[in-house]
């Protein structure tokens, strides 16, 4: 959804019916000028088009969809001030539609303002970071036995596979690698440590590089760090970065380490792990850091109802 994609018509009679009446109290009742009111009717519009979606009109719309309209709003990069703007628009159509007893209740009520928003990090999709984790085997396959490659596809699949940060993936220490158990211990800010479990694909790629290509990247030298550059020396999280970025180009979308932490989470959670899962695993110290994946999990929470529960199911 364009920030700039002007909607001046909304798609439904019911819909352009409850814009039309807002419009014209807008004009005479409020005397408001030209512009805001062509803001106003843009903004509204929007908010309209994504309720279509869902198969709603303005005046059946939830404080739920009020809350994941801002949230698309903040993913596709629309800044806090336009957002802000937006919620203000759908304020005073609310507003006015319960004056108008129009509606029973406020759906932008206890709305927080976009500034108090914690905005759910991006992420790949499943298909996304599959390509991404196979990059790496791709590139070794065609230059034959290349350490690089390996390593690359075991750092991967530790951003991925256990969640962690880049930060800890290049102070890694040897002695914490625990393949035989299949866990590992992640030391992360703070000086706290975590165990994180590892999955085949994970205690596989980590066995692949320590077997083949940990050794030829340390030549004579030592290092007590799990993952090292040529030489045994540290890698720099700029070269992660750069690893990261240069593996998901094949996707279409530029990612970070950052990004596929955030993966492993959003994918946990929509196969239904809870939140108290996700934080120990991520290394969040306070719940309230993992409580940006709620609507993740109320999400599934409805699905998984909607199918299961007989009073959920549409009457034929």
């Amino acid at each position: 959804m364009s920030d700039n994609a002007h909607t001046s018509c909304v798609p439904s009679e019911a819909n352009a019916r409850v814009v039309s009446g807002f419009l014209d109290y807008l004009k005479v009742e409020k005397g408001l000028a030209r512009l805001t009111i062509s803001a106003y009717t843009t903004d509204i519009g929007q908010f309209a088009e994504f309720l279509e979606s869902r198969k709603r009109t303005l005046a059946h719309a939830r404080r739920p969809d009020v809350r994941d309209f801002i949230q698309q709003l903040f993913s596709n990069s629309v800044d806090g001030r336009s957002v802000g703007r937006k919620l203000s628009a759908l304020r005073h159509l609310y507003r006015y539609l319960l004056l108008d007893k129009k509606i029973d209740a406020d759906p932008t009520l206890n709305i927080d303002s976009p500034k108090q928003w914690k905005v759910l990090p991006k992420s790949l999709a499943r298909d996304e970071m599959q390509a991404t984790l196979e990059s790496p085997r791709a590139a070794r396959e065609a230059r034959r036995d290349d350490a690089p490659a390996v390593r690359h596809r075991a750092i991967l699949e530790m951003l991925y596979a256990g969640g962690l940060r880049v930060s800890e993936i290049v102070s890694w220490h040897l002695e914490d690698l625990k393949l035989d158990t299949g866990y590992v211990l992640v030391r992360g800010k703070g000086d706290t440590e975590r165990i994180v479990p590892l999955g085949k694909p994970a205690v596989e790629t980590l066995t692949e590089y320590m077997r083949t290509a940990r050794s030829v990247l340390a030549g004579e030298r030592n290092s007590p760090l799990l993952f090292i550059a040529r030489g045994a020396k540290s890698l720099s999280r700029q070269r992660v970065w750069q690893m990261v970025g240069a593996a998901s180009l094949q996707t279409g979308r530029h990612a970070s380490p950052h990004m596929l932490r955030h993966s492993c989470a959003t994918h946990m959670v929509e196969n239904g792990a809870d939140l108290r899962t996700v934080q120990t695993i991520l290394g969040h110290s306070d719940i309230s850091t993992t409580q940006i994946y709620t609507h993740l999990a109320l999400d599934r929470l409805k699905n998984v109802y909607r199918k299961h529960h007989p009073r959920a199911r549409a009457r034929s």
